[in-house]
């Protein structure tokens, strides 16, 4: 027992000089990082600045575009809808509930991604085009799309609210006036949808309801009576394939 302490003693011994040895030797050297301000004369340099500014302000508000401007918005509202008129709580997750409608989002708007990479984006980096020209370019599609889900009566009311003239065309039309009106019109239409999903689940709370009320069982909850059935419906007509294939079948 002694001699196996002396061994661990000596081994730990011999690590610690060996380590200590290296350490004299070698020279540790860290990487130096300065940051400041410093005054210049020099317009380019201010450019520059402005334009990591503005870069870096795009890429923070890049979720919110992806939301205010694509396909995201409906379809996770009517998702939503779905578990709140299943009654399921948490059921699916909060966090699969926005990867499906982000990969959603991306399949449904692939064809104005590439329309968008193909006119705006690869000109740009062959230098073909300005960056003026690739934003312009690269905002068409988008727009198209935005004019194809958008109501006329939601582009009228929102027209009237900034007080400009009125278009004549569709090209006269500010993205800045488009874009609230096809967030609205998306909240319609994803609400209407929304309600249709409700009605058949309404049905089958009320049934069980109305059954329990009969057999005098007034302290059971009726929801949980109902949810197994609103699961085995929802399953039984394969809602998930007719969900998702509404929901893509909507955008065009």
């Amino acid at each position: 027992m002694k001699s196996t302490r002396w061994q661990l003693l000596a081994g730990l011994g011999a690590l610690t000089a060996l380590f200590a040895g290296t350490t004299a030797h070698a020279q540790v050297t860290l990487p130096s990082l300065n940051l400041g301000f410093k005054s210049t004369n020099n317009p380019q340099e201010i450019v520059s600045a402005v334009k990591i500014v503005l870069m870096l302000t795009v890429l923070t508000l890049a979720p919110a575009i992806l939301i205010m401007m694509t396909a995201f918005t409906r379809i996770i509202i009517v998702l939503s809808f779905v578990r709140q008129a299943l009654g399921t709580q948490q059921m699916p997750p909060n966090q699969l509930l926005v990867g499906l409608a982000l990969f959603l989002t991306f399949f449904i708007m692939q064809p104005f991604f590439n329309k968008i990479n193909e006119d705006g984006i690869q000109p740009f980096l062959n230098n073909q085009i300005s960056q003026e020209e690739a934003i312009t370019k690269s905002l068409a599609p988008i727009r198209v799309f935005m004019f194809h889900q958008t109501r006329a009566l939601d582009l009228q009311l929102f027209i009237r609210l900034s007080k400009s003239a009125q278009p004549k065309t569709r090209a006269d039309v500010a993205t800045t006036v488009l874009i609230p009106a096809f967030v609205l019109s998306e909240l319609k239409t994803a609400f209407q949808i929304g309600f249709i999903i409700y009605l058949p689940f309404l049905v089958i709370d009320m049934v069980a309801a109305s059954v329990l009320m009969a057999m005098g069982m007034m302290m059971l909850p009726p929801v949980v009576i109902s949810l197994p059935f609103k699961i085995m419906l929802f399953v039984l007509v394969d809602g998930w394939t007719l969900l998702i294939g509404s929901l893509v079948k909507s955008f065009g």
